[in-house]
């Protein structure tokens, strides 16, 4: 008898698993985030985190591109994001400035983490339900990476600006409480998924990002801070561009 059309595969070429590997790696890379944190080598675990952040942008894209994308790896990703960018970036920040503090600041750790698997359940949902008047321009809430990058900022700032004094512990328990309300809120943040370059803006683009990643390499906390500002005036821009609009 003829194989059935959908029967499902038995055999993978090893680079249709890439993503998931890609996956897998920034899950390592977050797990050792937390352990780094714990060992108090903070910068280490934040480069953690980071890199974390980037395989996640490359692992559905590349998904995408090798026709692989599938239920199970979709899962795998979301999952790896509350990790990479839910837990271990509040417990490297208690680790940090709060673990001396009372224990109340511990709810602010809890509330960051469950604000950030709200988000992800929300953005998983809306996802799959295709919206007809959902403006795919816009995230709802600031992304899971993004609130990731914010909610580390005060230690990019610690890190750039060693003669600083630290903002107290109990300020960083609020701002951490809020960076997860902006991930479950109803701003509108711009999606970069679905920017589009135009042909005579495509050299101008490059020149930046040539610029961009070279000051990483030179002065990474201080791009990182200038990143995380630059992100916040976007996010007070689309809104005020949303309700124009």
């Amino acid at each position: 008898m003829p194989d059935t059309p959908n029967k499902a595969p038995t055999e993978f070429a090893l680079i249709q698993l890439l993503p998931n590997m890609l996956t897998i790696v920034a899950i390592c890379a977050g797990l050792s985030a937390i352990r780094e944190g714990f060992r108090g080598d903070y910068a280490t675990a934040v480069l953690l985190i980071l890199a974390a952040a980037v395989l996640d942008g490359l692992d559905g894209r590349i998904a995408r591109l090798l026709g692989s994308d599938s239920a199970i790896g979709a899962e795998l990703d979301s999952l790896a994001d509350f990790l990479n960018f839910g837990v271990a970036p509040a417990l490297v920040l208690y680790f940090w400035i709060l673990q001396d503090l009372p224990s109340v600041t511990w709810l602010a750790v809890l509330a960051y983490a469950v604000c950030c698997v709200m988000r992800l359940a929300r953005f998983n949902v809306s996802d799959k339900v295709k919206e007809p008047t959902a403006d795919r321009a816009y995230f709802v809430g600031v992304p899971a990476p993004a609130g990731a990058f914010l909610v580390m900022l005060p230690m990019f700032v610690s890190f750039a600006f060693a003669d600083v004094p630290l903002v107290p512990g109990y300020v960083i328990a609020v701002y951490m409480t809020g960076i997860g309300l902006l991930m479950i809120s109803r701003i509108p943040t711009w999606s970069f998924k679905k920017t589009k370059v135009s042909r005579h803006n495509v050299k101008f683009f490059l020149v930046g990002f040539a610029v961009l990643s070279a000051a990483l390499l030179i002065e990474p906390w201080v791009s990182l801070v200038v990143i995380c500002l630059a992100y916040i005036g976007m996010v007070i821009w689309a809104l005020l561009d949303r309700r124009t609009r």
